[in-house]
């Protein structure tokens, strides 16, 4: 009994951070006062996961992206801490608007919402915005969104973490084409979301490449997706496995963790921006 009591004194009392380590990851829940301890705590770096609401073939959930990417960042957070937005799914997805489910802001409400979510975060002590990308119709729209941040100063910083691909030495994969809710985000999803899951719906489409445009390498047009996979759906969810999840899930996390810290160490991105919107305002005073 004695050795009990002493434990729960070193816990209280003596083991450093120990009150910090009792934080929440998520901002909604966090009372008003543990957020100010959790804005010093993460040393104002906050994650902004971002998915979407789009088919994901004929087994998979519309929230598919957000899931995964939240899963991913919330385990993350919680190896280096760093507080991790709520819910949101405000992104591109103009090519599925022709399937069920699919919802589809306007571009100007897109880069607008945006705008405010990050510059409200900053307004409440995350002056260190690391957007984590869950999904592949947003890999555009972020990087112009945070080149945007150029137009005119701000007191933080955004980082854009792209999709991570399937990293070399697991799983073989057993599917050559797999670009959206095939073998390997549905072996993601059976880590993340298992129950909502249907693997025997798998092959009730098809998720092959239609290749219904003859275009070179070089030109670029929006219609390209749907002309490819017009199920909004390729590769072949049947193929998933947890091994394969589990590998590719931990890789995802890991990079995150690798992203967070590189962020926190990083006193230089806002001292540049600092100097850049001042040399902005009196261009021609730049040394030629």
């Amino acid at each position: 009994m004695r050795a009990g009591w002493i434990a729960l004194f070193v816990l209280l009392f003596i083991s450093p951070g120990w009150a910090q380590t009792k934080l929440s990851v998520h901002w909604e829940e966090l009372t008003a006062a543990d957020f100010q301890s959790a804005i010093e705590q993460s040393k104002g770096t906050c994650l902004l996961p971002f998915g979407i609401l789009e088919k994901h073939g004929p087994h998979l959930p519309l929230g598919t992206d957000l899931l995964d990417v939240r899963y991913v960042a919330l385990n993350a957070a919680q190896q280096e801490y760093a507080l991790v937005f709520p819910q949101y799914y405000f992104g591109q997805i103009f090519e599925a608007k022709h399937q069920p489910g699919t919802v589809a802001y306007s571009a100007r409400l897109q880069l607008d919402l945006l705008q405010e979510t990050t510059d409200e975060m900053a307004r409440n002590g995350c002056k260190k915005i690391i957007i984590v990308n869950g999904h592949g119709g947003n890999e555009h729209l972020l990087p112009f969104f945070a080149q945007s941040q150029l137009e005119k100063p701000h007191d933080y910083v955004v980082y854009v973490m792209g999709i991570v691909g399937s990293p070399a030495g697991g799983p073989a994969k057993k599917t050559a084409v797999d670009m959206h809710a095939g073998e390997s985000e549905t072996s993601k999803m059976l880590i993340s979301s298992p129950n909502l899951v249907h693997i025997d719906r798998a092959n009730q489409e098809s998720g092959a490449d239609q290749a219904r445009l003859k275009l070179p390498d070089t030109l670029y047009t929006g219609i390209w997706w749907y002309a490819s996979f017009p199920n909004h759906y390729s590769g072949d969810g049947a193929a998933a496995t947890r091994e394969l999840g589990e590998f590719e899930v931990k890789a995802w996390q890991d990079a995150i963790v690798t992203a967070i810290r590189a962020v926190k160490a990083d006193d230089q991105s806002l001292k540049l921006q600092n100097e850049f919107f001042e040399k902005a305002r009196h261009p021609l005073d730049t040394k030629q």
